[in-house]
């Protein structure tokens, strides 16, 4: 709200309340004498405008003395051009005259406040005997700026009186409570502010300064736009405030605080006013380099455009009110001349100012205007309709007084005619026109429809514009972007595809950061004590990455995947399982084969010499079923090789389990057999102690059991294939999880348990005085097995990854093959290399030796 904003009314108006008994109305009085509207017209009701005609006042005289302000004037002259079109419409309020009182606000609030009561109160001292008769004007357009706008607010409001702004874009005018007959044809500063922010965010600008214009235009504009900002990520290195009246230190200050950033953006969120003064200060001080994003007060100011300050602005960027045209009114702005009105000064003042000429005789260096110049002959601020914005604002806000008019005239009718409106219009109720102003709905003849929201807001839209160089060196607003608060977030703000010049008339995008971008693969680090724009870069840790400039922080890859070097991005981490296609494993399924081939050999050998003693006496039918069980160990650990599955990782382990179950029962039964027949009182008996029913038997039962356990196992727990990416960062293992440990190492113990069995009963008659005694052989395999198997437990539970399966296959072939060569390697030596001992005698016969 305004500084001392009573104090300055006190200087111009003073209200006197006089209360009486209840009921009693009061009465308002001006001091002085009113001043005289600028442009004015007769009509059945009247619409007052307010425009900053004048950018200053002299303070003691408050007599105008600066050169008239022609694009202000061009707003003035859009306002009488739309109501000398309704007048002329035969649909909207026919047979009534719409008049209109046009006074000058000089851009400040101590004139605005003026200009107010001499709209209100007309030709007279006394605004009205009593305060709540009819004012003199049933809605006012302005002012063009906020402070002014809420100056007059603040008195309009007691009458209720509406008032259209065409340029006031605080935020603060949308408070209904405060300020419940305002509307505006040009949007909130709350939706510029962010999208601002989001211009900014979008060409990566996180380090921008900030000047603002120090009322409330600037002041609420840049509050917003730091908030926004924030939640954008961007950080603002400082935010000056100037304001037009103020002193030259403080000015010359603020231009030293921007020459002195470290940013190379400035957001200039101010008033026109405001920015003339920066301007020429920032010229004085040769303030270059900067790429200037301004609000629309100033974006699309034509004499801003001018080549003294095109060093400086060129390339700017900033949003607009979206062009528009309208219909012969260039026509209608090239018919103003003093001769329309030869009374007004305004008139003359604006054609002094067009053709550089005076009115008055014998000014040195001054033509003399003859009032016959032609405006034909003139490009300038008034003259140039080619991008109406503001204009169009105005021209929407006469039209919609008038469509509340038109419609708060036919509700009154009750079925007369639009004849009696003129007597209705004398009993207007301003609190009825508000009414009737929040429910318009139109559409005007260039296809713009024109309503207001809940705040008396319009729709906010915007065209994104850039500061360029035409070919003849003229600088040209383009549109290369636009801004659509209406649509969903991500959709509202659109480039065009446009070019952009940059500043300095560059074509490379300027860079504004406080620290230089982190790579892919770093994150931001915050450094204490500064903004969060200021930061470091780390690298991210492993497994982690950052695939993105600039990232707040690194992302951890999923399970199934693992950081490149660079940490830029998750890629598959390496799947590792014990396969054919390697050295390893083609080595062990080599020897596996390798293995299982030999014993088929030996199975050969012992059937090709079934017949003779040897065999014979070592059972050829257990020795048979041993040579089997032992060519399915060794073919069992190809079923640990490739990639496990469900049935592969099923089988490994039962296959494994119940094949050397299988085999060390074969074992035991030949052990048994043995010591049963060397211990005999007769040796020489042929007859064998334990029957071969008795073995098969003991066979059968050993190895049922290893079957059982191993079924169990299959039905409450199996074995399963496991892609295990938790034993290694960069590896994922394909293993065979074991369902149950308790299974498999009950599994292997049971197969521990018999080889123990085999090898005490091995062990107690490994010296049975004999040529041939087998039970050293099965005593050397037991011991070799279960070294292996020993060795295996502490290998298995520490290797990683496929060396775990590794060295299980490891396990299962040396014990197989210990158990071959042990077990078999003497009796193949014998058949074969040395057959004079393949007899019966000498098989029987005691080592004489040992005899004697």
């Amino acid at each position: 709200m305004l500084v001392d904003y009573m104090h300055l009314i006190s200087l111009v108006v003073i209200i006197l309340g006089t209360f009486g008994a209840e009921g009693e109305d009061f009465s308002c009085e001006m001091l002085g004498s009113p001043d005289f509207p600028l442009l004015s017209k007769k009509g059945d009701v009247a619409i007052g405008g307010t425009f900053s005609l004048f950018s200053q006042i002299s303070k003691p005289s408050l007599s105008m003395n600066e050169p008239l302000n022609l694009r202000e004037f061009r707003f003035a002259q859009t306002m009488i051009f739309a109501i000398e079109e309704i007048n002329n419409s035969s649909s909207l309020l026919p047979n009534i005259t719409v008049g209109y009182k046009i006074f000058d606000s000089c851009g400040s609030t101590l004139p605005s406040t003026r200009s107010v009561m001499d709209l209100m109160s007309g030709d007279e001292k006394n605004f009205a005997k009593n305060c709540s008769s009819q004012s003199s004007v049933h809605a006012i357009i302005g002012a063009s700026e906020s402070s002014s706008t809420i100056a007059m607010l603040q008195i309009l409001g007691v009458f209720q009186i509406p008032v259209i702004s065409h340029f006031a874009t605080c935020a603060c005018l949308s408070n209904r409570k405060e300020y419940p007959s305002f509307f505006r044809t040009i949007p909130s500063d709350y939706y510029q502010s962010r999208a601002l922010a989001k211009l900014v965010k979008h060409f990566g600008w996180t380090w921008v300064g900030a000047v603002r214009s120090n009322n409330d235009y600037g002041n609420n504009g840049m509050a917003t736009f730091i908030t926004a900002a924030g939640q954008e990520g961007i950080c603002v290195e400082y935010s000056e405030a100037i304001s037009r009246t103020g002193s030259t230190e403080q000015l010359q200050k603020t231009v030293r605080v921007i020459r002195g950033g470290t940013s190379h953006v400035l957001v200039a969120f101010l008033a026109q006013g405001e920015m003339d003064v920066l301007l020429e200060e920032a010229l004085r001080q040769n303030l270059t380099g900067l790429q200037w994003v301004g609000s629309e007060s100033w974006i699309t100011s034509s004499h801003l455009a001018d080549q003294r300050y095109s060093g400086l602005l060129t390339g700017s960027l900033g949003f607009a009110i979206r062009k528009a045209k309208i219909e012969g009114l260039k026509e209608f702005l090239l018919q103003v001349k003093p001769s329309q009105d030869p009374q007004s000064n305004m008139l003359k003042d604006f054609w002094e100012t067009t053709f550089g000429c005076s009115f008055q005789s014998g000014l040195r260096g001054t033509e003399q205007c003859s009032g016959s110049e032609r405006l034909q002959d003139i490009n300038n601020v008034f003259t140039d309709v080619s991008a109406l914005r503001i204009s169009n604002n105005v021209y929407k806000a006469v039209y919609a007084v008038a469509h509340a008019m038109h419609s708060m005239f036919k509700c009154g009718q009750n079925g007369e005619s639009m004849n009696h409106s003129r007597i209705l219009a004398d009993d207007m109720e301003p609190t009825q026109l508000v009414k009737h102003l929040q429910d318009v709905n139109f559409t005007l003849q260039s296809g713009e429809r024109v309503h207001f929201n809940e705040n008396g807001d319009p729709a906010a839209t915007y065209e994104l514009v850039n500061w360029q160089r035409n070919p003849a060196g003229e600088t040209v607003f383009m549109t290369v972007g636009s801004y659509d608060a209406s649509l969903p977030n991500g959709k509202q703000f659109t480039m065009n595809g446009v070019n952009i010049t940059w500043a300095g008339t560059s074509w490379e995008r300027p860079l504004s950061v406080c620290s230089e971008s982190c790579l892919p693969g770093f994150r931001q680090a915050t450094i204490k004590g500064k903004p969060i724009c200021c930061f470091s870069c780390v690298t991210c840790t492993a497994g982690e990455i950052s695939n993105s400039t600039n990232s707040a922080e690194c992302s951890r890859c999923p399970s199934d995947f693992w950081s490149n070097d660079d940490h830029s991005k998750c890629v598959p981490k390496a799947v590792e399982f014990l396969s054919y296609g390697e050295t390893m494993g083609d080595l062990l399924a080599a020897f596996s084969l390798f293995g299982a081939s030999l014993t088929l050999v030996v199975s050969l050998v012992f059937l090709w010499f079934r017949h003779t003693p040897l065999v014979k006496a070592n059972n050829s039918e257990l020795s048979f079923l041993l040579l089997f069980s032992l060519t399915l160990c060794f073919l069992c650990s190809l079923a640990f090789i490739g990639q496990p599955t469900e049935w592969s990782c099923m089988l490994r382990h039962t296959a494994f389990g119940i094949t050397f179950a299988l085999c060390i029962s074969c074992i035991l039964a030949k052990t048994i057999t043995v010591v049963m027949a060397f211990r005999a009182k007769r040796p020489a008996n042929p007859v064998p102690q334990c029957s071969a029913p008795l073995q098969r038997t003991s066979v059968l039962v050993c190895t049922s059991l290893q079957v059982l356990i191993c079924v169990l196992w299959l039905v409450h727990a199996p074995p399963f294939p496991l892609r295990n990416a938790l034993h290694t960062n960069k590896r994922i293992i394909l293993e065979c999880d074991l369902g149950s440990p308790v299974a498999f190492w009950v599994v292997l113990g049971y197969i521990g348990f018999l080889a123990f069995l085999c090898f005490i009963l091995a062990f107690l008659a490994r010296k049975l005085p004999d040529n041939f005694n087998e039970a050293k052989c099965i005593t050397f395999s037991m011991l070799i097995f279960s070294a292996v198997w020993v060795t295996f437990i502490p290998a298995y539970i520490s290797s990683p990854g496929k060396f775990t399966t590794a060295v299980e296959v490891f396990a299962i072939l040396a014990s197989s093959f210990g158990l071959l060569f042990c077990i078999f390697a003497p009796k193949c030596y014998i058949l074969l290399l040395k057959p004079d001992r393949n007899t019966r005698n000498y098989i029987m016969r005691r080592n004489q030796s040992k005899a004697s």
